[in-house]
């Protein structure tokens, strides 16, 4: 069973950075995607960033991108979420997501229990 644990989260000031960090366990595949996704109150959650786990693709949501890097250790199975410069909008809970495609939501089939972000202006 695949396990998904994140951390990293915190509360920073606009402009900051944080480093988030999805370590996974029961997940061995180098064959489709591992994703990071956010869901601030009251909105639908989104993409933000996702990693092809058997190569150096990524894909990034337009608003993040020049801001955030996504990135994989594989002999550690975790995969990580550099975050700079960020917005009070970027204000979230942010989850971990594996076997999916891309930043297609629907198609993840493990999450994490998320990481809360908090960027104060």
């Amino acid at each position: 069973q695949v396990q998904l644990v994140e951390s990293g989260g915190g509360s920073v000031q606009a402009g900051g950075s944080l480093r988030l960090s999805c370590a996974a366990s029961g997940y061995n595949s180098r064959s489709d995607w591992m994703g990071w996704f956010r869901q601030a109150p009251g909105k639908e959650r989104e993409g933000v960033a996702a990693i092809y786990t058997g190569g150096a693709l990524t894909s990034y949501t337009d608003s993040v991108k020049g801001r955030f890097t996504i990135s994989q250790d594989n002999a550690k199975n975790t995969v990580y979420l550099q975050m700079n410069s960020l917005k009070p909008e970027d204000t979230a809970m942010y989850y971990c997501a594996a076997g999916g495609r891309v930043l297609v939501l629907l198609s993840y089939k493990s999450w994490g229990q998320g990481t809360q972000v908090t960027v104060s202006s």
